[in-house]
């Protein structure tokens, strides 16, 4: 059975997520050669506050973009 994680920080939609979901699904059953029934996704959202890229927390890199 494969396993997908995704981490991603938090803010999609419900809708986006389950569309997300069904395309990863199609591939890998395709790829995999499994059911898609078989296989198993989980998204890991983040707060903005708890993840950094570059050393600016994304709930910061807001900020920053607005001001250049």
């Amino acid at each position: 059975m494969p396993e997908i994680y995704i981490y991603a920080i938090e803010g999609r939609s419900v809708d986006q997520k389950r569309a997300l979901i069904q395309d990863i699904t199609t591939a890998t059953a395709k790829h995999f050669k499994v059911e898609p029934d078989t296989v198993m996704i989980q998204i890991i959202e983040s707060p903005k506050e708890n993840k950094a890229k570059g050393g600016i927390i994304f709930s910061e890199r807001d900020i920053e973009q607005r001001k250049l």
